[in-house]
């Protein structure tokens, strides 16, 4: 069974994409292509970060997160090359589409004075990247577990060619955009 939100981008949202750009063709349409969950984790901190924060994005993604590992030592950091600093997430598909539902729909209204996500985050190509200071605004993390709270960075890929078109896409998907 397809998710909720790809119903809602069949019917409602390619044909509105197609009327107020003027596609002439389906394939020019933006879509969703992937989206990816990046924890960063200081390399100073104890042994068990790591795994809290992989345990942590496993539980929000329902997928086991990547370890990432330094490339090369840099001494000011403490970095050491092939150390682990990290752990991330690439989401597809009906996964893609689930984790976008919850993240807009339950997660980023529960941040504390939340009043909609910068429009100016986009990166040129149309993918829009945000950062989450704190994991606890998703509801499959429990607060008596976690041992310190950890950020992450979210970064949604689409096909579209410019800023412009990839900002309807997601605010027609009913993305949290901040007014000027």
């Amino acid at each position: 069974m397809k998710a909720r939100l790809y119903k809602k981008y069949t019917e409602e949202v390619v044909p509105a994409l197609r009327e107020k750009h003027n596609f002439t063709n389906v394939h020019q349409i933006p879509k969703f292509v992937k989206i990816v969950v990046n924890m960063g984790v200081s390399a100073s901190l104890e042994k068990g970060a790591l795994e809290d924060a992989a345990k942590d994005l496993t539980m929000l993604t329902g997928r086991k997160p990547a370890i990432s590992k330094s490339r090369k030592a840099i001494a000011n950091f403490k970095l050491r090359e092939g150390q682990p600093i990290g752990c991330r997430v690439t989401l597809r598909g009906d996964t893609m589409f689930e984790f976008f539902d919850r993240l807009v729909a339950t997660a980023l209204p529960r941040i504390r004075d939340f009043r909609g996500l910068s429009p100016r985050k986009f990166d040129g190509r149309g993918n829009y990247t945000f950062g989450v200071a704190d994991q606890t605004i998703f509801p499959e993390i429990e607060l008596d577990k976690i041992k310190r709270t950890q950020g992450m960075d979210i970064t949604i890929v689409t096909t579209a060619a410019t800023d412009a078109e990839a900002q309807d896409l997601l605010k027609l998907m009913g993305f949290p955009f901040s007014e000027k």
